[in-house]
């Protein structure tokens, strides 16, 4: 590539690391730079971040990239932003901020969460946003703060997301997206903001706090020059506001490509599990969970359902494997070292009957159902079953909790797109297509997220016509061979997954009871 050919620039600032990354006009990875980012969290529950320090660590992040792609202000064709979902961002007069931001991490609201949750009301907003109530949006946390500190909206003139955020310090437009605004505040079939949904969180008294909702698809808006001056970039470049960075990873890993629907899992820390559908096709369960998330292309959602705990279940029974080598005398094997063997130890293991429900994350679960007291646990062990079977169990059990929510959403897909680092492992990869009993393909992009808000740039300059282009040529090439899931396998996948649910179902109560156990004081204490 020679110095004059021009560039996108995609921001995706998530909860552990803001990053810039560098696209040519056919989608191609040049150049990534990244700033960690900060927070903080207290015994009270909450989990705050400088909305100051996070513009800073921006700005750091695209000058970084700026020392690794040549010229690269003269080449930068349009900036692209999206960031972590959810939270409050509360700026007051002169664009200053209010307070630190409440983070999705930030558990403060639960308590008006359930008096929300059990009001008359809410299932109306559930019929209207598509998304089960809780502690990490924005209408959640501003009905909480209106309860409890109401002086803090009184000082306040707009709430915003992360990306909105930084999309004010680069433009000084205050604005939010479709995605953000339709799940918290609006209607996913309008991509607007509902009266109904605002009356039932009982913001309707807060409603100027709303921002304008813009599609970065068709708008942008310059570059200031004092932010040109902080990130080393041109004043006047296009600036388009992106989607919520979940919709956007799955939007650059496969969620729909061939103008085709299709389901995308991340597997990380959490499972994050994506069905992109028309808006006539979405269906809404029963317990009022999930969410539904538009995407940047006209009448087209993602559904979605997220469980709490992915790769942290792994991570688990490979630390205690680790443990007991270094017990043993053992030479100290190092995370990454266990990692590699995982797919050698589930190959020495037999498919059998154990299962495991991997809600190991303290939070409990919140996908398919919400259960802050549900807990990990094996069933079906004997006396011929070792750690490799344990192994097995564990990743399999990744397996059937994904299954579980997309079972919430309908039908299972008919094709499944996966990104995240432990979709590496064949193991995994052949227990998630069992599961759900559909092909398989990797995504090979390695910043999905970033690559996803690029997209939106690529359409709003006019180097695509639709998003559907883009993805022709941004996507579907970086997709891997389709994997079959094994017949035998899927079939024993069904048998496994109408115990697991039995399971589930059935211990719930034992949950409870074992939350009780703990929080008591043993007997003459």
């Amino acid at each position: 590539m020679t110095s004059t050919e021009k560039i996108i620039i995609g921001i995706d600032a998530g909860t552990s690391v803001i990053k810039s990354v560098a696209f040519d006009l056919s989608g191609r990875q040049i150049a990534t730079a990244s700033v960690r980012n900060r927070y903080a969290t207290g015994d009270d529950g909450s989990a705050t971040q400088s909305l100051s320090q996070t513009w800073l660590d921006c700005a750091s992040a695209l000058r970084g990239l700026g020392e690794k792609v040549p010229d690269l202000a003269s080449r930068t064709a349009a900036v692209a932003v999206t960031g972590q979902g959810d939270g409050t961002w509360l700026v007051g007069r002169g664009n200053a901020p209010v307070a630190d931001a409440w983070l999705w991490l930030d558990a403060r609201a639960a308590p008006t969460v359930t008096s929300l949750a059990g009001g008359k009301q809410n299932r109306a907003r559930f019929e209207a946003t598509g998304t089960g109530l809780n502690t990490c949006q924005q209408g959640a946390q501003l009905a909480h703060m209106d309860r409890y500190t109401p002086d803090l909206l009184d000082r306040a003139e707009t709430a915003l997301h992360c990306k909105d955020w930084l999309y004010l310090n680069l433009t000084t437009v205050r604005a939010t997206d479709p995605s953000e605004a339709s799940f918290t505040f609006g209607n996913f079939r309008t991509r607007q903001y509902d009266a109904v949904v605002i009356d039932a969180l009982g913001l309707s008294h807060r409603r100027t706090l709303l921002p304008e909702i813009i599609d970065g698809t068709e708008i942008s808006h310059p570059l200031t020059p004092e932010a040109a001056r902080a990130c080393g970039l041109l004043t006047g470049t296009p600036v388009c506001l992106g989607y919520v960075d979940m919709v956007m990873t799955a939007l650059g890993a496969g969620v729909r490509s061939g103008a085709r629907n299709a389901a995308c899992s991340t597997i990380g820390s959490t499972g994050v599990h994506m069905r992109a559908k028309s808006v006539a096709d979405v269906q809404l369960n029963h317990e009022g969970t999930g969410y539904v998330i538009a995407l940047p292309i006209p009448s087209i959602v993602t559904q979605v359902q997220t469980n709490m705990g992915a790769t942290i279940n792994i991570d688990w029974i490979l630390n205690v494997a680790a443990y007991l080598m270094a017990e043993a005398g053992g030479k100290p094997a190092s995370h990454t070292d266990l990692i590699a063997r995982i797919d050698g130890w589930f190959a020495e293991s037999r498919p059998g009957s154990v299962l495991y429900h991997p809600y190991i994350s303290e939070a409990g679960e919140r996908g398919p159902f919400v259960n802050a007291n549900a807990r990990a646990g094996f069933t079906g062990l004997s006396t011929r079953h070792g750690f490799p079977d344990l192994l097995r169990s564990v990743i399999e059990g990744l397996g059937l909790a994904t299954r579980d929510c997309y079972e919430a959403m309908g039908a299972m897909p008919e094709e499944l797109r996966v990104t995240g680092g432990a979709t590496r492992s064949v193991a995994l990869r052949r227990s998630l297509s069992a599961a759900v009993n559909a092909p398989i393909r990797q995504s090979r992009r390695d910043e999905t997220g970033a690559a996803g808000v690029a997209m939106m740039a690529a359409v709003a300059v006019g180097v695509y016509s639709s998003m559907d282009d883009c993805i022709a040529d941004w996507v579907t090439p970086l997709l891997g061979e389709a994997e079959i899931p094994d017949a035998n396998e899927a079939a024993r996948f069904d048998r496994l997954f109408a115990a697991y649910t039995d399971v589930r179902q059935a211990t719930a109560p034992a949950w409870d009871k074992l939350a009780g156990a703990a929080t008591t004081s043993p007997a003459g204490e």
